[in-house]
């Protein structure tokens, strides 16, 4: 009777042991898989963000090139109006 149960114990530890490991080779197996798909959505999210930055870097230039006239433009009325003044 001794054997069989220790066969028993065995059989179950065995069992548990090799469910343990074939868990963790397909939890591995997930996160590596979780861990690839994350970098893909990375880098498809970070060229959108690239996108907008050259989008903005162009509304920045086209608000430059609009100070400078509205500064070429007040330049022109001041001198215009000392002109008055004087």
């Amino acid at each position: 009777m001794g054997a069989a149960v220790w066969t028993a114990i065995g059989l179950l530890a065995a069992t548990a042991l090799g469910t343990l490991f074939y868990l963790g080779a397909r939890i591995d197996s997930l996160a590596t898989r979780t861990d690839v798909r994350f970098d893909a959505l990375v880098a498809r999210i970070d060229s959108r963000f690239d996108r907008v930055d050259a989008r903005f870097d162009r509304v920045d230039a086209r608000f430059d090139h609009m100070e400078g006239r509205f500064d070429a433009l007040a330049a022109r009325l001041d001198t215009h109006l000392d002109q008055h003044a004087s």
